[in-house]
């Protein structure tokens, strides 16, 4: 049975529970329209409301700043990246809120002074910081101390510290008692200076507002106060903690058990004397560690570019689909990727540990639209070469370039940067060997008679050749003679007559195995029998016209159990789910190979790269058993 005061009384409402504004609302809304003698100074419900959205707003603000990568990678205090488990606990982070909302609105009722209040009092400014010196702060110090005793800690404070890494949203991951108490200690200042008549409106606001500020920089996982600062003015230490003084606090429990003064701890003989040298290390960005592996992604169009963990952490942890409340922020989406090509900077947006090493994703601020344009192919090469380059510079072994950006008509499938640059000491992969092997894969071992569009690609040309030599007819649907007899005379004299060249759609329509590379209309999927399953790696995928026939997803593998860090999906993939060229590269890291995968598709590395990629626990999202797996 759970302690009392420990879960919250609408855990089961959902998004209901915002329901529980509704009061506040419908007093604001009478007062304001049926109160003749009402003024803004007196709707105390309106600024509650007011204060709570502000409050909202300055942790989602902290978060997305914290999650900046491209800003904070090299003042980043812990490397590990949020999981899906951190968010998913903290997803009702602003509970708390909803808390403090009910309990100030109950304060109106029980204390009358706080019915009218002026807009501006200049003494209660000192009152208030006095009685947060004198009262809040040793009594935060004591009760949190009090808390990681044996009792109070398993049964309560234990929650908040089971958050792997702090961010702002953590400051909500706590149990219900002790956010009663913390209530009670930021409520201490606000009605003392308004008992002794000093309250005002901007007093509440400022105090709330700075107080949920400092407790967001503490929990941010970003150094962001200078070092110097406290070398030119050293009793500032006591006076002002940092991320890096908090941060020791969550993984070693028994220091730094301050609010925002050290002062405390320094008396309490509980302050870390590590926390000076760490905090001047980070503030320096000396705390950053080199990925291993980079995955250079690509935004897809302007309402995916927000499917990202530094806009919206939580929607970012599901797999991408155009909501309804996007709409409104489309044209700040819009402003920012203008800005993002002004800059032309390629920036991070999550990382995770896999096996030990950390593995980043880098974003090329160019929407997919932008590829197909003839006249935006060098600026985009330019991006894509300044990234490998950067790459280079820091360290990295491996980038892996996500579909778009290795295009075989923009960079030769990544060949152009290699040529151009013959010495570069990371290993560029465009991750297609592993992306054919799981769509053979897929392909059922009994399988005769294939039709394959896209047959001249560098994935179609994989594909067939690789089939051929398993005995498969393939029906490789071209019109240009020449592209299909050079990829003929590259499969062995006994397996070319597998290869068979077909010019129309009709010729598949005994064939039910069909491997979509071009994007088909609805009248050409007519041709195909019933029962067809359409395999694909055309982006963006195929619609499925045809109710009579199956549709497989673009070819993909689940990383392994032992993932860490992991918070966010990749664009519509499921949680844990990766597009296989992105897979394709971290087995290339994890091997530690040291050729680059660029241009064709060497068939004879099929069969490697999957076996590799299976004894590292990557596995594929739907299997039909024809790939080898001893």
């Amino acid at each position: 049975m759970a302690s009392p005061l420990t879960t919250w009384p609408w855990d089961n409402l959902g998004l209901f529970k915002y329901l529980l504004y509704g009061p506040l609302v419908a007093k604001v809304v009478h007062e304001m329209f049926y109160v003749e003698d009402s003024n803004l100074n007196s709707l105390w419900c309106f600024h509650l409301l007011i204060l709570t959205g502000l409050r909202g707003f300055l942790h989602v603000l902290w978060n997305s700043y914290s999650n900046m990568l491209f800003l904070t990678r090299n003042r980043r205090i812990l490397q590990h990246g949020v999981d899906f488990k951190q968010i998913d606990q903290e997803w009702d982070w602003d509970n708390f809120l909803i808390l403090q909302t009910i309990v100030a609105s109950m304060a109106y009722y029980m204390f009358p002074f706080l019915q009218n209040f002026p807009l501006w009092n200049v003494k209660g400014l000192l009152v208030v910081l006095l009685l947060h010196v004198g009262v809040s702060e040793p009594l935060y110090y004591w009760v949190h101390k009090k808390f990681h005793g044996h009792y109070l800690f398993t049964n309560y404070h234990s929650l908040h510290h089971s958050s792997k890494v702090p961010q702002s949203l953590t400051v909500g991951n706590a149990a219900v008692l002790e956010h009663l108490i913390l209530t009670v200690i930021i409520g201490i200042p606000i009605i003392g200076a308004t008992v002794i008549g000093y309250g005002s409106a901007s007093l509440i606001y400022g105090y709330v507002l700075v107080f949920d500020f400092l407790r967001c920089l503490g929990h941010c996982n970003v150094e962001t106060i200078p070092h110097k600062l406290f070398e030119t003015f050293p009793f500032m230490r006591y006076v002002l903690y940092t991320p890096t003084y908090h941060s020791l606090h969550h993984t070693n429990k028994d220091c730094n058990f301050c609010l925002f003064m050290p002062l405390f701890d320094k008396i309490g003989n509980t302050l870390n004397k590590e926390s000076w040298q760490l905090h001047k290390t980070f503030s320096s960005g000396n705390g950053s560690r080199v990925p291993d592996f980079v995955f250079l992604a690509h935004i897809v169009d302007v309402t995916s570019s927000m499917h990202a963990q530094f806009c919206l952490r939580s929607f970012a942890s599901l797999p991408f689909r155009t909501r309804l409340f996007l709409i409104p922020f489309w044209p700040i989406a819009l402003l920012s990727l203008f800005a993002m090509w002004v800059w032309s900077k390629t920036f991070l947006v999550s990382f995770y540990y896999l096996r030990s090493r950390l593995h980043q994703t880098w974003v090329v601020p160019r929407c997919g639209f932008q590829y197909f344009l003839p006249f935006a192919t060098d600026g985009i090469n330019k991006q894509i070469e300044k990234a490998i380059l950067r790459a280079d510079k820091i360290g990295v072994k491996v980038i892996s370039l996500a579909a778009l950006n290795k295009n075989e008509s923009l960079n030769g499938g990544g060949k152009l940067f290699v040529d151009k640059h013959p010495n570069l000491r990371v290993r560029v992969v465009h991750g297609n060997t592993l992306t054919a092997a799981v769509i053979l894969d897929e392909i059922p071992k009994n399988v005769e008679e294939v039709f394959l569009t896209g047959a001249t690609s560098k994935l179609g040309r994989a594909i067939a050749l690789y089939l051929c030599r398993k005995r498969v007819k393939v029906l490789m649907l071209t019109l240009s003679a020449d592209r299909f007899q050079r990829i003929q005379k590259e499969a062995p004299q006994e397996y070319q007559s597998f290869l068979v060249q077909v010019t129309k759609y009709q010729a598949a329509q005994n064939c039910k195995t069909w491997i979509v590379g071009k994007w088909i209309t609805a009248r050409e999927q007519n041709w195909a029998p019933r029962g067809t399953h359409f395999h694909q790696f055309v982006v963006p995928p195929i619609l499925p016209f045809r109710r009579d026939c199956t549709y497989g997803d673009l070819a993909a593998m689940r990383l392994p159990q032992d993932v860490q860090g992991l918070g966010s999906c990749e664009y519509t993939m499921e949680r844990g789910v990766v597009h296989a060229c992105h897979a394709g590269g971290v087995v290339h890291s994890l091997e530690g190979w040291t050729h680059h995968e660029v241009g064709a598709i060497d068939v004879d590395r099929i069969d490697v790269v999957w076996k590799a990629a299976l004894k590292h626990g990557l596995r594929p999202v739907s299997s039909g058993s024809n790939m080898e797996t001893n």
